[in-house]
């Protein structure tokens, strides 16, 4: 199928339909469609080429939907900025991607400065502000003297190339790079089984750097709905937008969703216009589906995915109380194995790795050895153990790296920290291995109360034992405030090991 412009037939069908909605402001498909011909432009009269890579470090803002549009049809790449890394990290990231140009949001220009001393090369810094630091371009004026034309020999990918780098749980992010995007089939095919319309009106609250949340934008842009855009997850806030703009589809963490439900409870406000909240990043804790449903209705849905295999498994509505800790069934398009340690697929009931072979695979960005370590007959894996039940439902066990061994049994985290999200008293949950010079490594619980609520760790040691085999439950628990977790929601075990592991010459 050859590539649509999307945005073009929407400010061509839909000219006055509010595209994107910001407080007070709203742009619609005619003015956003100018819009993104300007950022075009602007960025060919900065002497970019195709396949350029343009670095984006900024909250959720009209801006980060403009500019990739702009960019798809100049054929150039965006690269989103986690706007939580510091100094070194940035810079890692601009050397990485060797992006030519570097934009920022106020919020960001100094996070971008401190890194600029270790970034290699020359390359134009933009700053998507009202004013203008000393060594930085002007987002406004070079929008302002950038004709809204559309550019010649436009070069559309369905939703644009990207290099979307991963979260970095394990050490250094890699580039996830699609440098010809996805497909339209690939768009159609996610609206499809999403149940997705143009009528709908999407709240984004995740991080637009993040491949889900970024994803689902673009995906309902395309579409022709409207998008209500939160700078930053704030729970009473995303109600509020909901009740105000009567918000139909919505994508978040488990992480997310929790705080959103914690604020209905304790201050409803109308959300029956809500028909899909998405849940992906993180497994959710089947009580939180069941506190969900309760305040919201049956609009849960959920997709395992990555950011080098996009969306792979979907659970429906009707499924998430139906099948506790199911991730879903294969989506259309996908190859799904499960292979055990000796590269055969495992058997119904069976954990083994789970590997994807889809059309919408990345590679890692001038990493082939990386790319090569993941990739095996065309089935890439990002290190997720799961098993499949006798209807074909996915149950993703953990990751690989996170996998506990001890006295050579196999105890997936995942498992326990389901139970004890179970438990009135616990906020958030981690489960780790730590060393044990018996057993070489033990089960230790690190977990995070409610406010106001006390529980011991004998407790909750209890509290598994009468729901897991002995070996599976913590033998101790540590307390702590607030458990390290990415702005996606995904947790960093790699920061939590660390202490237990430090001085060690083996590592998990």
């Amino acid at each position: 199928m050859a590539a649509i412009d999307f945005l073009r037939v929407h400010a061509e069908g839909t000219p006055h339909k509010p595209a994107l909605i910001l407080g007070d402001e709203v742009v619609d498909f005619s003015a956003l469609n100018g819009r993104a011909n300007k950022v075009a432009h602007m960025f060919t009269d900065l002497d970019c080429q195709p396949r350029d890579r343009v670095a984006i470090m900024s909250f959720n803002s009209i801006a980060v939907f403009e500019i990739p549009s702009g960019l798809r049809r100049t054929g150039l790449i965006v690269v989103p900025v986690n706007y939580r890394l510091r100094g070194p990290e940035v810079a890692y990231l601009l050397n990485d991607s060797g992006a030519r140009v570097v934009c920022a949001d106020a919020h960001h220009v100094d996070a971008v400065d401190a890194a600029r001393p270790e970034v290699k090369g020359d390359r134009h810094y933009i700053a998507i502000s009202t004013k203008k630091p000393d060594g930085w371009l002007s987002y406004q004026e070079l929008m302002a003297s950038a004709s809204d034309a559309p550019p010649e020999n436009s070069s559309i990918g369905a939703l644009g190339a990207s290099m979307i780098y991963t979260s970095g749980t394990t050490g250094h992010p890699k580039g996830a790079w699609r440098p010809s995007g996805v497909s339209p089939e690939y768009v159609f095919q996610l609206i499809s089984t999403f149940e997705l319309s143009q009528s709908d009106v999407h709240l984004v609250c995740g991080p637009w750097y993040h491949s889900a949340p970024a994803a689902f934008a673009a995906i309902n842009s395309a579409l022709g709905a409207t998008s209500v855009i939160q700078p930053t997850f704030e729970a009473d806030r995303a109600l509020d937008l909901i009740e105000r703009h009567r918000v139909t589809t919505t994508f978040m963490a488990p992480t997310l969703l929790q705080r959103l439900v914690d604020a209905q409870e304790r201050h409803p406000r109308d959300t029956s216009s809500l028909r899909a909240l998405i849940l992906s990043a993180a497994p959710c804790p089947y009580a939180l589906k069941v506190r969900a449903e309760a305040v919201f209705g049956q609009v849960l849905w959920e997709a395992y995915g990555a950011t080098e295999t996009s969306f792979n498994t979907i659970l429906r509505p009707e499924d998430q109380l139906r099948k506790p800790g199911s991730c879903g069934t294969a989506m259309p398009g996908q190859e799904i194995r499960l292979v055990g340690p000796d590269g055969r697929e495992v058997a119904d009931g069976e954990p083994g790795v789970l590997m994807v072979r889809n059309p919408w695979l990345a590679e890692y960005y001038n990493r082939p050895e990386a790319t090569g370590e993941s990739l095996h007959d065309g089935f890439f894996s990002v290190g997720d153990v799961a098993y499949r039940d006798d209807e074909g439902y996915y149950f993703i066990c953990d990751r690989m790296v996170d996998m506990i061994i001890s006295a050579g049994v196999n105890i997936y985290p995942a498992e326990v920290e389901a139970v004890l999200h179970a438990h009135p008293a616990v906020m958030d949950a981690a489960v780790i291995g730590v060393p044990d010079d018996q057993w070489g490594e033990s089960v230790k619980a690190v977990v995070q109360l409610r406010s106001g609520v006390r529980a011991s760790a004998d407790e909750l040691i209890a509290f598994c034992d009468q729901r897991l085999a002995g070996y599976k439950k913590p033998r101790t628990v540590d307390f702590v405030d607030e458990l390290p977790r990415d702005a996606a929601g995904k947790l960093l075990k790699r920061k939590i090991r660390e202490p237990f592991w430090a001085g060690m010459t083996r590592r998990v």
